[in-house]
């Protein structure tokens, strides 16, 4: 069908989803463009843009703040994503197993992080780890240790705040889907599974995670964007410093954005080149989880294989017919 006569047949549909692309277009793909487009000039916003070539890209490289920022970023993502993983599969499991009772009022209570405002978490968070006054300290004094100046010293512990903060966020969203899945395996498993003689360990570990694998990676990468989009947790706990705090010990990739434009500075050709490697860097941690954990004796995957060699093989074998055509 050409094109001419589908807008004749569908032109009423056309015109009822056009007002979405339409603000998809403006709002959505325009910025992206002109943002990677921006990424090869240096701009100020006001003055006129100078084209610089790949100046943006090999500058954020050399920069040892951006190295820092990105060590920070990945040991805090790295380190959270265990208690995320662990602790929603857990939660999941408890709840689906109904060990206990009211699970509508616990979904609630572990899914309420996700929907309260980070900044009211981080200034709550920011009293917890204080150091004169902090209920942290006041546990640790109380069995007799030495005050921790969580927020401050060396800058080194600023992380462990970040990832405690992180992860508590992160585990009720986890869990929340995490349950969704477990609740769609057919309870006929979990039967024969109990008729077997398995325990609890063995029908989570054998059982449920085993089928919801696409769950827990899809999990994963959202949680990998998350982690390079960290910014008003750390932002807050060291008093809205830009540079991380003390010794930049606070530093993730997305304040090191922010802090050359436009909240920090007017660098934008520059912030938008770091925009694009962290698209870059999501983007190849998101192929490399679905590629390692691929299981190859699936029978889809192996199928899927066998259709891809096929197509391969019409393909050359098209070829090599085309070529002996023209001869």
């Amino acid at each position: 069908m050409s094109i001419r006569k589908a807008w004749k047949e569908y032109k009423v549909a056309y015109v009822y989803i056009a007002p979405f692309f339409i603000l998809f277009a403006i709002f959505g793909l325009f910025p992206i463009a002109f943002g990677f487009y921006l990424s090869f000039f240096r701009w100020d916003g006001l003055s006129q843009m100078h084209f610089i070539g790949l100046e943006n890209y090999l500058n954020v490289f050399k920069d040892p703040l951006f190295w820092k920022a990105l060590k920070n970023t990945l040991v805090i993502g790295i380190i959270a994503h265990i208690p995320i993983l662990l602790g929603g599969l857990t939660l999941a499991f408890i709840l689906n197993s109904k060990l206990v009772k009211g699970q509508n009022i616990f979904k609630t209570i572990y899914f309420m992080p996700m929907v309260t405002s980070s900044v009211a978490i981080s200034i709550v968070f920011q009293q917890m780890f204080g150091n004169n006054y902090g209920v942290i300290n006041w546990f640790v004094t109380l069995f007799g240790g030495e005050k921790v100046n969580w927020l401050g010293g060396d800058g080194a512990l600023i992380k462990v705040a970040v990832i405690v903060m992180f992860a508590w966020k992160w585990i009720g969203w986890n869990m929340v889907i995490y349950l969704a899945g477990m609740q769609g395996i057919n309870n006929d498993v979990y039967e024969a599974a109990r008729i077997d003689g398995a325990n609890n360990i063995q029908v989570l570990f054998k059982i449920c995670i085993p089928l919801i694998k696409p769950i827990i990676i899809f999990t994963v990468i959202q949680s990998t964007i998350g982690m390079f989009n960290l910014f008003t947790e750390p932002f807050i706990l060291t008093g809205q410093n830009w540079q991380g705090g003390i010794n930049n010990g606070g530093l993730t990739l997305m304040t090191y954005l922010l802090s050359k434009a436009p909240q920090g500075g007017n660098l934008y050709g520059y912030a938008s080149s770091v925009a694009y490697i962290i698209t870059a860097l999501i983007v190849i941690i998101s192929i490399v989880v679905n590629k390692g954990t691929l299981d190859k004796s699936d029978p889809d995957y192996i199928a899927d294989q066998a259709v891809k060699k096929q197509r391969r093989e019409m393909a050359r074998a098209a070829r090599v017919s085309r070529k002996g055509g023209a001869r």
